[in-house]
């Protein structure tokens, strides 16, 4: 084995004349990656595939998920969506979402997009079972797959509240392109109708 040096290692480095073996419980510590994909495949550290994301994440930025710091840099431990490029977070962080959310509830946590994000990461070595979420409840789901939808201006300016929206016009609802957690009427935060991204003041 490559990583821990013990001799019974059955997995083989997918890269053609790449000689290196290790075991599966051994993949994680030693940086290896395998995909749990309709053809399974496995790399060493070497030759494992790497994520094309044009940028690293930002100075002091937390995991989505566990909320800790993540290296100043993309790397094996710390993953993005390849979609929105700004919903930041650990491996193993995001290797336990899939487990808890299954494959029909897996999806990016900032833009819900679920194909191309489950598609990168089973590239990346994320293994989605196939069922259900596990959540305990329908409620629990609904709440945690909920878009945001109230309008967090200083002076909300919709005469029908704050939580009212239209598909567009003056009263669509643009959420914060980065977090996601904060949004706005275009009307309250003077966006004209062509805006199709808005970041909220903390961002």
């Amino acid at each position: 084995c490559c990583v821990c040096g013990s001799s019974g290692a059955t997995i083989n480095c997918w890269e053609s004349n790449c000689e290196r073996s290790f075991h599966l419980p051994c993949a994680l510590r030693g940086e290896c990656i395998t995909q749990y994909s309709s053809e399974y495949r496995a790399f060493c550290s070497q030759h494992r595939p790497q994520q094309a994301v044009g940028s690293d994440p930002e100075p002091q930025s937390e995991c989505l998920l566990c909320m800790e710091p993540l290296d100043d840099r993309k790397s094996y431990t710390t993953m993005v969506c390849p979609v929105c490029q700004h919903a930041w977070f650990h491996r193993n962080c995001i290797q336990g979402l899939a487990l808890r959310a299954g494959i029909s509830a897996f999806k990016c946590m900032l833009c819900r997009d679920k194909d191309q994000f489950q598609e990168e990461m089973l590239r990346m070595g994320i293994f989605i079972p196939r069922r259900p979420p596990a959540w305990d409840t329908a409620e629990e789901l609904q709440d945690l797959m909920a878009r945001h939808s109230r309008c967090d201006a200083i002076e909300c300016l919709c005469p029908a509240g704050r939580e009212h929206e239209e598909e567009e016009g003056p009263w669509e609802m643009l959420l914060c392109s980065s977090c996601a957690a904060e949004g706005t009427h275009r009307s309250c935060s003077n966006l004209s109708g062509s805006t199709e991204s808005w970041e909220c003041p903390g961002c």
